[in-house]
């Protein structure tokens, strides 16, 4: 007896191996067509988008917007201009008013966001928001900032030049592929006065129920020397919002995954935090509509040449531009490749998770798609305070999954699904959901 059990633990696990396996070659695929599409980004073409927006001389949301040649409402026309040149894309000048407000917003203006929208094929829109930003701004000659000094010189090579270059080189490359889901490429518009342009159209996405998987947003890219002398051409740090187990921080993880299998001389490193103290990023307002978002920043930066007329394409690494383009590039194409992530939680909200026989865990989930599309369900363990997944399983075909004597108390799970096309959705946390807090009715004794 104890020989047929072993020989049937030994089957079990040369099964599991067997289908691991495939699950493996089926993702070399994705891989392959990863790499084809990294190995055409242009340093040349960045070059080209930076210096045509230092030009501008400045980019400032109040500057005047009556010349051509310079100031934001001139950069704006050129950015809608690139990306029509682009087959494919549907181009949108997301538009508001803004009355003079707060501290930052010195006068009546308008603000305008450049969006180019990438249509996906899946019958079920699915939206990945590509962004940076546009404009700049720049300390006056006493050292400080004075809002109301917007015509000052801001050229702003590194912030953000660096990542619109970087976006509208992805968009080039992305365009003529197919895709399941939408990808927004957006270069947002009022970021130096507090994140203005990418707070409305987060709103705007929130408030029409559009279904936003990821945000991805790339600001200040450029720079490898710091001001202390320190140079890092190597890394590039990726911000993700608290908890351990939030969709941001999902989203992370997944992007470090893809980008250094895709390319390994680079690497993604991890900062488990929303942003740098004291700053802020255009993903943050996705992220407070309850949207997954990260952002991408150089490793080591120059505070000397932020926001000063020293910001410009002659104190940057355009090569290192290029890396993290690359980067940004595999993680948004195998996302925007890959099928809909599944769904983990039942109509009520609460995990679809349970203990099976009393002390197994029993993970079910749900998934609407065509079954012909898909290898299978990958399921993923880790410890609750590991940075990265620990054990991953390849399910199959199926909607349930036990691991037998695992407590659910102990560990974090989470499932994903593998495209027959090689590549893979999101993750899928299963989260314990917060106790309501309780109210009672009662009389006080005394």
């Amino acid at each position: 007896m104890k020989k047929l059990v072993s020989l049937f633990f030994i089957l079990a696990v040369a099964f599991l191996f067997f289908q691991t396996s495939g699950a493996q070659e089926i993702e070399a695929r994705g891989y392959e067509f990863l790499k084809k599409a990294v190995d055409q980004v242009s340093e040349q073409n960045i070059t080209a988008t930076i210096k045509a927006l230092q030009g501008f001389k400045t980019r400032n949301l109040l500057s005047e917007p009556g010349s051509k040649n310079s100031g934001i409402a001139a950069a704006r026309d050129w950015l809608l201009k690139e990306f029509r040149k682009i087959p494919g894309l549907e181009v949108v000048d997301d538009g508001y008013k803004l009355p003079k407000q707060g501290q930052r917003i010195v006068r009546d203006t308008e603000l305008h966001n450049v969006v180019a929208i990438k249509k996906g094929k899946a019958d079920r829109e699915r939206i990945i928001i590509v962004n940076a930003h546009y404009d700049t701004i720049a300390v006056s000659q006493d050292g400080r900032f004075h809002y109301e000094d917007f015509n000052t010189g801001a050229p702003g090579a590194n912030d953000d030049a660096s990542g619109i270059a970087a976006m509208l080189e992805m968009a080039r490359i992305i365009a003529p592929l197919e895709t399941e889901a939408t990808i927004h490429f957006a270069a947002f518009s009022g970021e130096e006065q507090g994140l203005v342009g990418s707070t409305l159209y987060a709103q705007k996405m929130k408030q029409q129920g559009r279904n936003v998987e990821a945000v991805l947003t790339m600001d200040m890219i450029s720079n490898v020397r710091a001001g202390n002398g320190y140079i890092d051409s190597t890394r590039v740090r990726v911000f993700s919002d608290d908890p351990n187990d939030s969709s941001s921080r999902e989203l992370a993880r997944y992007v470090k995954k893809i980008a250094e299998q895709v390319y390994p001389s680079f690497e993604v490193n991890l900062i488990y935090r929303a942003d740098r103290f004291g700053r802020g990023g255009d993903h943050t307002p996705f992220v407070q509509e309850g949207y997954a978002g990260i952002r991408f920043t150089e490793a080591r930066e120059n505070y000397s040449i932020q926001h000063t007329t020293q910001d410009v394409i002659e104190n940057l690494s355009v090569p290192y531009c290029a890396d993290v383009a690359r980067i940004v590039l595999a993680s948004t194409l195998s996302l925007a490749c890959a099928p809909e992530a599944p769904v983990v939680t039942s109509d009520r909200g609460g995990p679809l998770l349970g203990r099976g026989q009393g002390y197994d865990a029993e993970l079910r989930w749900k998934w609407e798609g065509d079954m012909e599309k898909i290898s299978g369900f990958k399921v993923y363990v880790r410890d609750t305070k590991a940075p990265f997944w620990e054990r991953c399983y390849f399910a199959g075909k199926t909607d349930s999954f036990i691991l037998k004597n695992v407590s659910i108390d102990d560990l974090t799970f989470g499932v994903s699904v593998l495209g027959v096309n090689g590549f893979e959705s999101l993750v899928s946390v299963y989260r314990m959901p917060s106790r309501r807090r309780a109210e009672y009715i009662f009389q006080e004794i005394k």
